[in-house]
């Protein structure tokens, strides 16, 4: 005789006793049930819920509310000193042309000023905080560098590189390939997140890759230009190709927020 297998309900009535009160003894009753089916029965029984997921944020907010301004010391010093008067005259020319953005606060970066808004920004944004800093009486504007949104670090792996610079002993490093990129016109605007990583395709191989780190626009628009793209290196011809997000890294490109996985988002 076949054996009558019991219902949802008539399982969740029998295991909902006080006999029954852990995954334990849930197991001991029916050792044929998933365990995922278990777990589900244990979470009814204790009004447990669903399960929330995990965020460990070490940022109060997403970096993409903001507008970054690289410019020299003396230029940051200048700007700073007077930093409420500029934020509420930032202010005053967003509303004029009526965009809903306002500059909250400003702060001293490493290479420049970050201004905090109140909503993500956009390019029209920019241009108007941009051309605000640069009338800015005593500003000297040759020591403005430039100024740019939130970018996203983008992953890059460039192949068939030498090991050895053609006619010479020279091993390629960061340095060199830094240089070769520089030279060549399809990297004009592109700036890179960190130094180039040069790894040998195998230990007697005369072949490297290239692992490179950039900051894509929000569009993707800068990335986009380089995959897929081919340049010469002396003799022989270089390709880039995208690569995955590297597991656990720190900004996800869904959100822009940082310290947590990519599977978390």
């Amino acid at each position: 005789m076949e054996k009558v297998k019991p219902s949802n309900k008539q399982l969740y009535a029998q295991v909902s006793t006080p006999k029954v009160n852990n995954i334990l003894n849930i197991k001991e009753h029916y050792l044929n049930l998933p365990a995922k089916k278990i777990k589900n029965i244990y979470r009814i029984i204790n009004n447990l819920g669903k399960l929330k997921s995990k965020i460990n944020m070490t940022t109060k907010s997403p970096l993409r509310k903001q507008i970054i301004i690289f410019m020299g010391s003396d230029n940051r010093s200048r700007f700073m000193a007077l930093s409420s008067n500029h934020i509420t005259n930032i202010n005053k020319a967003l509303t004029n042309i009526k965009l809903d953005v306002r500059a909250d606060y400003v702060h001293l970066d490493q290479n420049g000023i970050v201004i905090i808004t109140n909503k993500i920004t956009f390019v029209l944004d920019l241009q108007i905080v941009e051309n605000f800093v640069k009338n800015i009486e005593h500003i000297d504007l040759d020591d403005i560098e430039t100024s740019y949104l939130p970018q996203l670090k983008f992953y890059l792996k460039i192949i068939g590189i030498p090991y050895l610079l053609e006619n010479t002993n020279m091993l390629i490093n960061s340095g060199c390939v830094k240089s070769i990129l520089k030279a060549n016109y399809i990297f004009n605007n592109v700036m890179q997140a960190s130094k180039p990583c040069v790894i040998r395709t195998l230990p007697k191989s005369d072949m490297t890759i290239v692992w490179l780190n950039i900051w894509n626009a929000q569009s993707g628009n800068r990335a986009k230009n380089l995959i897929n793209r081919c340049f010469n290196i002396e003799n022989y011809i270089a390709t880039i190709h995208s690569m995955n997000m590297n597991f656990g890294i720190s900004q996800y490109k869904n959100c822009w927020k940082w310290e947590y996985t990519t599977f978390v988002c």
